[in-house]
């Protein structure tokens, strides 16, 4: 008697790409940002760059059409009191000029969408520069239309198309996707590294991702060259960061 065609084995999945869940509005994502850059600048040209940012009523009415739901919780004055005095030790500890900016009524789309945008052109890193300077040592406030477009000239790209990527439908949906992954991949506050299941929150764990990534590429061929950039895969290989974040 026949035995049968053989039982299936159970489907892997396809491994997800390692992440770095990033927002501009975050004291602690700038200073991962500085510290991926300064110290394992080829393994960030890696990794995928996803911003993570609070939603305003539009994006939020869309994620939530597409099942998805945005982490917020409240923060506390003593909290924040905290952050602060501990953000200026962490950059003095690293030699980084640091100001707080003051946030008023902020629409946190207008940057992290046009880091979108400029990722689209391959300038994701240079843009994050740019951002990092105006907000962590200018003292700007990057949800001003103008402070984006602001970085047009430098990046070669249109100001106008910085300034209005809120109002880009390719690039809002492209936001919306973003913070799919937000929600899927459990992120609950930034900087939050991830590597398929593994998941690292905060600053202090960024060396034992480095560490998990390094062990794994050694062990793996080189990647492939990659195409251009798109909203969806805001990353690249080649980092052109002569700005220094504005952190000297």
């Amino acid at each position: 008697m026949s035995a049968g065609p053989a039982a299936a084995g159970p489907r892997r999945r396809t491994r997800r790409p390692p992440r770095f869940y990033f927002s501009l509005r975050s004291p602690y994502s700038w200073l991962a940002y500085r510290e991926l850059l300064d110290r394992h600048r080829e393994l960030a040209g890696r990794i995928e760059w996803v911003p993570f940012f609070e939603p305003d009523e539009l994006s939020l009415k869309m994620l939530r059409a597409a099942g998805g739901e945005f982490p917020y919780t409240a923060m506390s004055a003593a909290k924040h009191r905290y952050i602060l005095q501990d953000v200026r030790r962490l950059a003095a500890e690293r030699g980084l000029e640091f100001g707080w900016p003051v946030d008023r009524e902020p629409v946190w789309e207008v940057p992290h969408l046009g880091y979108l945008a400029a990722a689209r052109h391959g300038k994701g890193p240079e843009y994050i520069a740019l951002a990092a300077r105006a907000r962590w040592q200018d003292g700007l406030d990057v949800c001003d239309p103008g402070v984006v477009a602001g970085f047009g000239a430098e990046l070669g790209i249109d100001p106008d198309e910085l300034s209005g990527a809120a109002r880009d439908p390719e690039l809002r949906e492209a936001g919306v996707r973003a913070l799919l992954d937000v929600d899927r991949d459990g992120v609950f506050g930034v900087p939050f590294f991830t590597d398929h299941f593994d998941k690292y929150w905060g600053l202090d764990r960024l060396p034992a991702f480095v560490s998990a990534l390094t062990r794994r590429f050694a062990a793996e061929p080189a990647p492939a060259p990659e195409p251009a950039q798109s909203p969806r895969a805001p990353h690249g290989p080649s980092f052109d960061d002569g700005h220094a974040g504005g952190c000297g």
